[in-house]
């Protein structure tokens, strides 16, 4: 399957009945980490699910949404877009993935070391300021 460089987030959900339409909810992850914008309208592609999906080799669920962009201990070069609640920078790559990025001011461009990788944000230690 081919997907468009326009992605800006991948998620699963249930489709829903409400009243004579049908809803399908987007995580509240998506829309806190700047993917998509509450009240504004985005195309939406389905894909249909199979058996495979769900189950590793172990029969355990495996439907965690996509993957992290980054991997820990990766080297990555991020402008800093805004100021977290602590102060922290933050960085956003790939389909709106964050990575925090501490010591780091609003319009900087540093090169990081991913120091930690979460399914929603990673964090990255700076490595060279000023870029």
């Amino acid at each position: 399957m081919e997907i468009s460089d326009e992605l800006i987030c991948l998620f699963s959900a249930e489709i829903e009945t409400n009243g004579d339409s049908y809803v399908v909810e987007v995580p509240r992850r998506e829309v806190e980490t700047g993917s998509v914008q509450p009240g504004e309208t985005h195309r939406v592609a389905l894909i249909e699910r199979s058996e495979s999906d769900d189950t590793d080799d172990g029969g355990e669920s495996t439907d965690d949404g996509p993957q992290p962009p980054v991997d820990q201990g990766e080297i990555r070069y991020v402008e800093v877009e805004d100021l977290g609640k602590q102060g922290d920078g933050i960085a956003r790559v790939e389909r709106g993935y964050v990575i925090i990025v501490p010591g780091a001011e609003v319009g900087e461009r540093v090169k990081i070391e991913i120091t930690e990788v979460k399914s929603n944000f990673a964090v990255g230690e700076i490595i060279e300021e000023d870029l």
